[in-house]
C-alpha cells in the first residue's frame, strides 16, 4: 500500500516543485519581504482573496485625513487587507509639493506594513510634456511616450521623475529596519485612449519601450528592489493575444491584472458572464507562467445595487479556474455624494458588505498573518 500511495502522488509533487522554481519575481535582486509578499499571496490565492481599496486611509465618505481610519474599517471593524495609493504628486509639481507627498506616501505605506497589510501603487501621471494632465485631451495633450522613450527629447525629464520615485521608494524603511515591498502598477488600462498613455497615442513598440525602459531604469540603474511590476489593462480584450497585445515579456512584469467596471454595473449594465471570462485569461496566463494575478480595479460607483458584493463580486471571484490574489475596488471621496466604492455606515449595502467580509473566501487586514516573512 505504501509503495501505492507513493507513485500516486508523486508527479503531483513533482508538478508542484517545478512550478515553484518558475515562480520567481523579475527582480533577482528583490529584498527578502518582497519575494516573501509575492510567494504568500501566490499561496494565499489558492483559496481566497484579499479585499483592496484606493485611499481606504487617506480619506473617505465626508471625511479627510483621520488617524487610522477608513470607510470599510467602521462597517466591518477591520482595514481593507490592500489600501491603494497614487503617485500623481510625484510630478509636475514644485520640489516643495513634491516632498510633502513623498512624506504622506511613505506614512501610508509604513503604517500599513505595520498593521500588516499590503499596499499597491497606482500612478496617475499628469503629461511630462504638454498640459493636459493624466487624461488625454484633444485641443493640448502631446503624445509623451514617443518623447520619454530612450532617444525621445524628453527622456532626461522622464529619468529625473524616475529618480524621484526610485528615492521615495527606498526610502520606505519600517522601524523593524526592513523596505517595505509595494505592488506598483504604471500605465493602467492602457488600451482605451482616455489616458496619454493609450492605445490611440503611442504605437505598441512605444509601449512596451516604455515599459521596459521603466522597469529597467528603476531596478538596474537606481537600484529599487521592493517593487512587484503589475501589468493591467482595461477590459477591451477577448482573447489571450488581444490581452497580451502589449505585454512587454514575462521577465519584465510580476503580476498580470486587469480594471474591470463595464461588465460589472456601470451604467446599469452587466455582463459577468464576459467578466469571468476574461478573468480566467489573466488567471491562466498568470499560472502558466509563475506570476500573480489580480483585479486591479473594479467596482460599483454609488453601490446602487444594494447587494452587489455577494451577487455580483464575490459571484465573479469565486467561478471556476479564477485565481486572483486580491480585488480593489476604487476610491471614496470625500466631498461627493455619489462618488463611491466601498460602503460607509449606514448605507443600505452595509449589511450585504457585512456577508462579503465574513465568507472565508475574502481576507481583510485582519486575516492577514505574517504576510512579509
Amino acid at each position: 500500500m505504501k509503495l501505492n500511495y507513493f507513485f500516486i502522488f508523486f508527479p503531483v509533487l513533482f508538478v508542484n516543485v517545478v512550478t515553484a522554481q518558475q515562480r520567481k519575481l523579475i527582480d533577482p535582486l528583490a529584498t527578502k519581504e518582497t519575494k516573501a509578499l509575492f510567494k504568500n499571496l501566490y499561496k494565499l490565492s489558492e483559496k481566497h482573496t484579499l479585499f483592496g481599496h484606493q485611499h481606504a486611509t487617506e480619506y473617505g465618505h465626508g471625511w479627510f485625513g483621520d488617524a487610522d481610519r477608513s470607510d470599510v474599517k467602521s462597517v466591518v471593524n477591520s482595514h481593507p487587507a490592500v489600501i491603494g495609493i497614487d503617485l500623481s504628486e510625484l510630478s509636475g509639481q514644485p520640489k516643495a509639493q513634491v516632498d510633502k507627498a513623498k512624506a504622506h506616501l511613505k506614512k501610508n505605506v509604513i503604517d500599513t506594513y505595520n498593521r500588516g497589510g499590503v499596499t499597491t501603487v497606482a500612478w496617475h501621471f499628469s503629461n511630462p510634456v504638454s498640459e493636459g494632465g493624466f487624461y488625454w485631451k484633444d485641443s493640448v495633450s502631446l503624445p509623451a511616450v514617443k518623447y520619454i522613450i530612450p532617444g525621445g527629447q524628453g527622456h532626461g525629464k522622464y529619468v529625473e521623475i524616475l529618480n524621484d520615485i526610485a528615492d521615495w521608494a527606498k526610502s520606505l524603511k519600517a522601524a523593524d529596519g526592513n523596505l517595505v515591498p509595494v505592488i506598483f502598477r504604471p500605465y493602467h488600462e492602457f488600451d482605451g485612449d482616455w489616458f496619454w498613455w493609450g492605445k490611440s497615442h503611442c504605437t505598441t513598440d512605444e509601449f512596451k519601450s516604455l515599459w521596459k525602459f521603466t522597469v529597467s531604469y528603476l531596478r538596474d540603474t537606481a537600484g529599487v528592489h521592493n517593487f512587484i511590476y503589475a501589468f493591467s489593462p482595461d477590459n477591451l480584450f477577448n482573447t489571450e493575444q488581444q490581452y497580451l497585445e502589449r505585454f512587454p515579456g514575462n521577465e519584465w512584469v510580476d503580476m498580470l491584472g486587469m480594471d474591470n467596471y463595464g461588465d460589472m454595473g456601470r451604467d446599469g449594465k452587466y455582463n459577468l458572464d464576459a467578466a469571468i471570462k476574461k478573468l480566467r485569461i489573466v488567471s491562466a496566463y498568470a499560472q502558466k507562467n509563475g506570476k500573480l494575478a489580480a483585479f486591479t480595479e473594479t467596482g460599483l460607483e454609488s453601490l446602487k445595487n444594494p447587494n452587489w458584493w455577494n451577487d455580483v463580486l464575490l459571484k465573479v471571484m469565486k467561478s471556476d479556474k479564477i485565481r486572483m490574489s486580491y480585488v480593489l475596488v476604487w476610491r471614496n471621496d470625500a466631498k461627493s455624494a455619489t462618488h463611491f466604492y466601498a460602503p460607509y455606515p449606514g448605507h443600505p449595502s452595509v449589511s450585504d458588505f457585512q456577508k462579503f467580509y465574513e465568507d472565508p473566501y475574502t481576507l481583510f487586514e485582519k486575516d492577514l498573518k505574517d504576510i512579509y516573512k
